[in-house]
């Protein structure tokens, strides 16, 4: 099977990969020397896609690219290059979809739960139809729009609503180690909003029995099937750590260090995965408390 991967280098596509071989795997990238020491030699390595006039001959592509949408204040510029490089990407893959006289069957395409905006503690499955009008929800509205072209009775499209995803590879929970190891984490504002959070293995064996079970298409919510509050989330980290974690993180702090963009972690969803577990995926984690533990903090 030939499997075409647009951000392979990141925390997903990286780890995912290695599940995928002995797939002939194709990687496009703007570093190619880089995802080589990343990804090692044997994977094929693109920098474009504009030397492609369509894409017969694979069988599955993985839309896995983006900007870091929480790495950076969110400037003007910035929203619009978190922007572009999901959309661009996105419609230039369609577009080559449509140009193939034998179409990949498979095209997974990333969103992410942000789709929702904040919720409060409404339980959001993906019949849900009311999202809160936010920056993450009009990048993750236009992004889903853009993959959903792509379909057609020889492709069928997977989106992919990501919630947190815990690893100690990397992402938001290394981020939120250090102070927690030192005793002085905490929950960040009132605590109360809702944290949708996904192990990495379910992360890519979600992905995996999506392109293993034809049945599959739509959106699909990646989250485990029980979010927490973020205190809840605080206190059983610190609880796994044996450290305490009762200090907060004021939102007036985190408004001031991140701006805009720190209302992603003050405003959550409470999202569950209902169609993944509907179409038979069992989640090898679904309490956050053994999902840490098993990371060995």
């Amino acid at each position: 099977m030939r499997i075409l991967i647009t951000g392979g280098t990141g925390l997903i596509g990286s780890n995912l990969i290695p599940k995928l071989k002995p797939n002939d795997i194709t990687v496009v990238t703007r570093n190619v020397s880089q995802a080589e020491l990343v990804l090692g030699h044997k994977i094929t390595l693109i920098s474009s896609l504009d030397d492609f006039e369509n894409l017969d001959g694979f069988h599955v592509i993985i839309n896995l690219a983006g900007e870091p949408i929480i790495s950076k204040r969110w400037t003007d510029e910035q929203k619009k290059r978190i922007e572009q490089s999901r959309w661009e990407l996105t419609e230039k893959l369609v577009s080559l979809i449509k140009a193939s006289s034998q179409p990949p069957a498979l095209f997974i395409s990333g969103s992410a739960i942000g789709y929702y905006g904040h919720q409060g503690d409404n339980i959001i499955d993906e019949t849900f139809d009311s999202p809160h009008d936010e920056f993450s929800h009009q990048l993750c509205e236009r992004w889903e729009f853009l993959a959903k072209q792509a379909e057609s009775a020889h492709t069928r499209v997977c989106i992919v609503r990501t919630g947190v995803v815990l690893t100690r590879r990397g992402g938001a929970l290394v981020k939120m180690l250090p102070p927690f190891k030192f005793g002085l984490g905490g929950p960040m504002g009132s605590g109360q909003q809702y944290m949708s959070w996904i192990h990495l293995e379910d992360m890519l064996d979600g992905l995996i029995y999506l392109i293993e079970h034809t049945q599959c298409k739509g959106i699909y919510n990646f989250t485990a099937p029980n979010p927490v509050t973020n205190e809840q989330f605080s206190k059983t980290l610190g609880a796994v750590l044996h450290r305490p974690a009762f200090l907060p993180m004021p939102s007036f702090a985190l408004r001031l260090i991140m701006g805009e963009a720190a209302d992603l972690l003050l405003n959550g969803q409470r999202v569950i995965p209902k169609r993944l577990q509907e179409d038979g995926y069992q989640f090898h984690y679904p309490e956050l408390e053994h999902a840490l533990e098993c990371l060995r903090l």
